[in-house]
C-alpha cells in the first residue's frame, strides 16, 4: 500500500504519503489564496522526500471538506485527475474526521469546528478520534452554543469563537498524515471509505441572476 493523501479545504495545503504501516513524508502550508499553486508542487515535494515516484502510488485519499467551494474543489479535482491517470482508487475522508483524529483527546465527546467565514462554523462531535456523533453542519457559533457547552474543541473555528468554544485547542487545520493514517487504517479493517464528492453544505455564491437580459442575437 501507498497512499497519497491531500487536503485543501481549509487554509492548509497538506499532503501526506503512507505506506500501510506509517507516513513515511508530509507537506503542509498555510495559505487560504494559494491553493491552487501550492499543491502540485507539495505532491512533488514529498515523493521527493520518500525518493518516490507518482508511479508507486496504490490509492488516493482526499479531504471532501466541508470547506469554502474554491479551496475544495482544487483537492477534489486534482485527487481525481491522479486516480484517472494513475488507474488507482480515489478515497474521500470528511476533513473534519481527520481533525479529530489527530486531536490529541483520549475521550469524548468533543467538538472540531473550522472557519466556515461569514462568521460560521463548519463542525462536528465525537465520541473518540475514530467515532463521529453529529454533523458535519454549517451554523453560527452563537446558535451552537448549548449543544456545545462544555465540551473540549479543536480546529480554527473553534480557536476563532472562544465565548462558544472556551476549551479550543490546537490542532488548528486538518494535516494529510493524519487523514492518511485514518484511511490506511480503515482500509486494513475493510472498512469501505466515502466518494470523494465535496460536502459543500450551502449554496456557492456565483449564482444565475433571475430575469437576465438576453443579449445574444435570435
Amino acid at each position: 500500500m501507498l497512499l497519497l493523501a491531500l487536503d485543501t479545504a481549509t487554509p492548509a495545503v497538506t499532503v501526506a504519503l503512507h505506506d500501510g504501516t506509517d507516513v513515511i513524508a508530509s507537506s503542509s502550508q498555510v495559505d487560504a489564496r494559494r491553493h491552487g499553486e501550492l499543491l502540485l508542487p507539495a505532491v512533488d515535494r514529498v515523493l521527493a522526500e520518500a525518493g518516490l515516484r507518482l508511479e508507486a502510488v496504490t490509492g488516493i485519499v482526499v479531504g471532501t471538506g466541508p470547506g469554502p467551494y474554491t479551496g475544495l474543489r482544487v483537492g477534489l479535482m486534482t485527487a481525481d485527475t491522479f486516480g484517472l491517470a494513475l488507474g488507482v482508487p480515489v478515497h474521500g475522508l470528511c476533513t473534519l474526521d481527520g481533525l479529530a483524529y489527530a486531536a490529541d483527546i483520549e475521550k469524548g465527546p468533543f467538538v472540531v469546528a473550522t472557519d466556515a467565514r461569514r462568521k460560521e462554523v463548519y463542525w462536528a462531535t465525537y465520541a473518540d478520534s475514530r467515532t463521529r456523533l453529529t454533523g458535519p453542519a454549517v451554523d453560527r457559533p452563537a446558535d451552537i452554543a448549548e449543544q456545545v457547552a462544555g465540551l473540549p474543541a479543536v480546529g480554527a473555528g473553534a480557536l476563532l469563537y472562544p465565548d462558544t468554544f472556551p476549551r479550543a485547542h490546537e490542532p488548528e487545520h486538518v494535516s494529510a498524515a493524519a487523514l492518511a493514517s485514518l484511511a490506511a487504517e480503515k482500509l486494513a479493517a475493510g472498512e469501505e471509505l466515502m466518494a470523494p464528492r465535496p460536502l459543500y453544505l450551502r449554496r456557492p455564491d456565483a449564482q444565475v441572476p433571475k430575469n437576465y437580459k438576453v443579449v445574444t442575437p435570435k
